[in-house]
């Protein structure tokens, strides 16, 4: 790993705390996690999946964090921030990134079902929906990969 990728290790433990957190409660939520940095690298939000608890379909680890940086920040505009999260996000979660105006986002795990970051759609990099992203992948991938795995086993 390069000392770019290395330089989000940090944020993304800090995500897989999140995640964590939420799989040691044995709740019902797929256990993800997400951060969101400001311009200095320093964490001003977090959230994890909260749609089994919040009976809310856009309760996502993603959704969480950025309306939680919107209100830390009084602004929906994050154009210095990053958004680290432990799987890659979907169409609603790239949807919201674009909207938020996230320059960067740093993901941990593939999600070949639903990603949109890259692996089955590449959303943020639709020239048709503004900006494009900056998409890091794989920062403590199998680390993130092993907990959803844990999750997933637990269930069947």
């Amino acid at each position: 790993m390069t000392g770019y990728l290395e330089s989000f290790e940090p944020a993304m433990r800090a995500a897989l705390a999140e995640a964590q957190v939420t799989a040691a409660g044995g709740a019902a939520e797929v256990p993800v996690g997400a951060v969101v940095l400001d311009g200095n690298g320093a964490v001003i939000a977090s959230g994890r999946n909260i749609r089994e608890a919040s009976a809310d379909p856009t309760g996502h680890a993603e959704v969480v964090a950025l309306r939680a940086a919107g209100k830390s920040r009084g602004d929906w505009r994050l154009d210095d921030c990053t958004l680290v999260v432990t799987l890659e996000p979907c169409t609603m979660c790239a949807g919201a990134v674009l909207a938020s105006r996230v320059p960067r986002l740093v993901f941990g795990a593939l999600d070949p079902r639903a990603g949109a970051a890259g692996s089955v759609w590449d959303v943020l990099h639709d020239p048709r929906l503004g900006q494009p992203v900056e998409v890091i992948s794989g920062v403590l991938g199998d680390e993130c990969a092993s907990v959803l795995r844990e999750f997933f086993e637990g269930r069947r």
